[in-house]
C-alpha cells in the first residue's frame, strides 16, 4: 500500500502492474460523488418519518448532537484514511493485517447490497413509465389489477376495530402490488419474472456500468447532473406542496416539538441510527471516493459540508413528504398520523396517492420518481466504483482490464437481483434487505476504530491528518475517535441486539425457514473477520503474539526517527519518495521482509 501526496493536477499512481489510478479534475467532483452517495432514499423515506415519531422539532436535537460528535468524526476518518493512502477499503486494512478480514467483509457486504438496491431504484422507473398518460392509473379502481376492497380517497372511512381483511385499499396500493410487482401470495411462489422490471433492472445495469467502467473521468462529470437533480425536483416539489390546502397542518405534524420525547431512550437510538445508516460509513465507498483526491485536498472541510449537506437535505424531505401528507389527510377529513408512512409504502404507495389528487397530477408524477430514480443511482454508482475499484487495488495487475472488471461485477450482481425481479422478488428483496446490513455494517466501524485509534493510535491518526493537511487539527477529533465514537457503535450494536425482530412484509412476519436465510446471509458477510484473522495468526504471522515477523509479500513504506525521507524496498526503481511521518520507524500497511515490531510498543494508541 503505497502512501504517496499527488502534486500535480493528474497525478497518477502507478502501481506494479502499471496501471494507472488518477485524481479528481476538480475538488467539485468528488464533493458531488460523496453527497450523491450520502444523500439518498433514507433521506427521503425514512428521516421525516422519524422526526415526526420521534419528538418533531425536539428530534432535531439529538439528530443535530450526534451528527457532531458521531456523524462528521466517522466520516472524517473513513474519507481522510482513503486520501492519505490512495487505496480503497480492502487494501486499506494492510495497515492491521490480522484485521484485513474486514476489508473482505466490506467487499461482500457492497456485493449482496447492491443486488437489492438494483431493484428498488428500477422501481421508480416502472412507475416512470406509466406516469406518461392524461390520467394516472393509480388514480382509480376501475382497472384490471383492482380487488372489490380498492377504494377511492373521498369514499375511505376505516375505524380502528376492523380486521385486515376489511381494510380498504388504496388504488395505489392495489397498482404498486397487483400491477408493478404482480406479487405472488407466498415467497415459495417465484410466479416467473416481471419483465417490466427486469427491463428497468437491466437499464439500470447498463446505466451504472456506463458511469464506472472508465473510472472517475466518467463517474465524476455524471453526478454533476444526477446530484444536483434531485435538489432541484425537492425544493419544486417543496413549493407546490406548501401551496396545496391542508400543508401548514402536515408541517405542524413534522416539527411540532414535544421536549419529552428527549428523555426516551429511544428516540437517541433513533437519532443515532439515522446518522450512521445516511452518510454511509462502513460501506467503504467514503474511503474509495476519498482516495482519488490530491493528498493536499482540505478533507477537514469536505467532512463537514458533506454531513450538514445531508442533514439539510434530510430536513428539506421532511417538508416535501409532510406537506403533500397534510393535503392527502385534508382531503380524507382525517389526521396526518392517520395517513403517515414511512419506507417503500411511502414512496411507492402514499406519495403517488396524494400526487394524483393534484392537478396536472401526470407531470408531479413523472418529476417525483425522476427526482426518486437519481437520488438512488448516485448511491448505485458508488457501489460498484467502490467495488471494481478495490478488486483493482488488490490485484494491480487488473488495471489493464478495469472495464472486463467492472462487467464481470455487474454480471454477476445482474444474476442475483434476477430473483429479486420475479413476481415473488418482493418477499426475497425484504428478507434481504432486512439482515444484509444491519449488524455488518455496525463491524466494519468497529474493526475500523479498533485499527486506526486502539492499534495504530488515535492520535497518531491526528498527527498524521496534520501532516497532510498542513495545518493543527483539534483534539477534539481525538476525543471523538477515542471515546464517543466507540461507546455510540457498542450502543448501536446492543441496541439492535435488544430490539432485533424478525423480518416481515405489510406486517406478516415472513416463514422461519426465511429468517434462517437472512441470519445465514448476515453471519456470511461477517465471517471474513474471523476467518481472516485465524488464517492470518495460523498460516502467515511468524513468531508469538509480542514479536511477530510479517509474510515477504506485504507491500508497505518506511517511516523515518531522524526527520528524513526515507524509500521503502518495494518502491525502489519506480523513482518514488515517502514522506517522513515524524514517528518512529515502522510500517504503517506492516513490516518489510525479517522486520519485526513489538504490537504495543509501536502502535499503542498513544497522543
Amino acid at each position: 500500500m503505497k502512501f504517496l501526496p499527488a502534486t500535480s493536477k493528474m497525478s497518477l499512481s502507478q502501481d506494479s502492474g502499471g496501471g494507472e489510478r488518477g485524481n479528481w479534475q476538480n475538488k467539485w467532483d468528488y464533493i458531488l460523488s460523496v453527497a450523491g452517495f450520502a444523500i439518498g432514499l433514507a433521506n427521503v423515506w425514512r428521516f421525516p418519518y422519524l422526526c415526526f415519531m420521534n419528538g418533531g422539532g425536539a428530534f432535531l436535537v439529538p439528530y443535530l448532537l450526534v451528527l457532531a460528535l458521531v456523524g462528521v468524526p466517522l466520516y472524517l476518518m473513513e474519507s481522510a484514511l482513503g486520501q492519505f493512502s490512495s487505496t480503497s477499503c480492502i487494501t486499506l486494512f494492510n495497515v492491521c493485517p490480522v484485521l484485513k478480514g474486514a476489508g473482505l467483509t466490506t467487499f461482500l457486504l457492497n456485493l449482496v447490497f447492491v443486488t437489492v438496491y438494483n431493484v428498488v431504484i428500477a422501481y421508480p422507473l416502472v412507475f416512470l413509465g406509466y406516469s406518461f398518460t392524461t390520467s394516472l392509473p393509480w388514480a382509480s379502481c376501475h382497472n384490471e389489477w383492482n380487488s372489490p376492497r380498492c377504494s377511492l380517497v373521498d369514499d375511505r372511512n376505516t375505524t380502528d376495530n376492523e380486521t385486515l381483511a376489511d381494510i380498504p385499499l388504496s388504488p395505489a396500493d392495489e397498482f404498486f402490488h397487483n400491477k408493478v410487482l404482480a406479487l405472488t401470495e407466498s415467497m415459495t411462489d417465484l410466479g416467473g419474472f416481471n419483465w417490466p422490471v427486469v427491463g428497468a433492472s437491466l437499464f439500470t445495469w447498463a446505466f451504472v456500468f456506463l458511469c464506472v467502467f472508465k473510472g472517475i473521468n466518467v463517474f465524476g462529470k455524471v453526478v454533476w447532473f444526477t446530484a444536483t437533480f434531485p435538489f432541484l425536483m425537492l425544493f419544486t416539489l417543496m413549493l407546490r406542496g406548501i401551496t396545496l390546502p391542508g400543508a401548514w397542518d402536515g408541517l405542524y405534524f413534522y416539527l411540532m416539538p414535544d421536549f419529552n420525547k428527549l428523555k426516551e431512550l429511544k428516540v437517541w437510538a433513533a437519532a443515532a441510527s439515522q446518522i450512521f445508516y445516511s452518510l454511509g460509513p462502513g460501506w467503504g465507498i467514503l474511503t474509495t471516493l476519498g482516495s482519488y483526491n490530491k493528498f493536499r485536498d482540505r478533507c477537514l472541510r469536505n467532512a463537514v459540508l458533506v454531513p450538514l449537506l445531508n442533514c439539510f437535505t434530510s430536513i428539506l424531505a421532511g417538508f416535501v413528504v409532510f406537506s403533500v401528507l397534510g393535503f392527502m389527510a385534508h382531503r380524507m377529513s382525517t389526521t396526518v398520523d392517520k395517513v403517515t408512512a414511512a419506507g417503500p409504502s411511502l414512496v411507492f404507495i402514499t406519495y403517488p396517492e396524494a400526487l394524483s389528487l393534484m392537478p396536472f397530477s401526470p407531470l408531479w408524477s413523472v418529476l417525483f420518481f425522476l427526482m426518486i430514480f437519481f437520488l438512488g443511482i448516485d448511491s448505485m454508482i458508488a457501489h460498484i466504483e467502490n467495488l471494481t475499484v478495490s478488486l483493482l487495488d488488490e490485484v494491480p495487475s487488473l488495471r489493464h482490464w478495469r472495464g472486463l472488471v467492472t462487467f464481470s461485477v455487474c454480471f454477476v450482481d445482474i444474476l442475483v437481483s434476477l430473483l429479486y425481479c420475479t413476481k415473488g422478488g418482493m418477499y426475497w428483496l425484504s428478507l434481504m434487505d432486512w439482515y444484509s446490513a444491519t449488524y455488518t455494517l455496525i463491524l466494519i466501524c468497529l474493526c475500523e476504530v479498533a485499527v486506526f485509534v486502539f492499534i495504530y493510535g488515535a492520535g497518531r491518526t491526528v498527527r498524521d491528518l496534520q501532516m497532510m493537511n498542513n495545518e493543527r487539527i483539534s483534539y477534539l477529533w481525538y476525543g471523538a475517535w477515542l471515546i464517543v465514537t466507540p461507546t455510540v457503535l457498542l450502543f448501536l450494536f446492543v441496541n439492535t441486539l435488544v430490539n432485533n425482530a424478525p423480518a416481515t412484509y405489510r406486517g406478516e412476519v415472513l416463514p422461519w425457514w426465511s429468517q434462517v436465510i437472512g441470519w445465514s446471509v448476515a453471519l456470511a458477510t461477517m465471517l471474513p473477520v474471523p476467518l481472516y484473522a485465524l488464517y492470518y495468526l495460523t498460516c502467515k504471522a511468524k513468531g508469538s503474539c509480542r514479536k511477530t515477523n510479517l509474510p515477504d509479500d506485504t507491500r508497505c513504506f518506511m517511516r523515518n526517527t531522524d526527520g528524513g525521507v526515507t524509500r521503502s524496498p518495494q518502491m525502489e526503481g519506480q523513482g518514488r519518495t515517502t514522506p517522513n511521518f515524524g514517528l518512529p520507524t515502522a510500517a504503517l500497511c506492516a513490516h518489510v521482509k525479517n522486520q519485526s515490531f513489538h504490537m504495543r510498543g509501536q502502535w499503542g494508541p498513544r497522543v
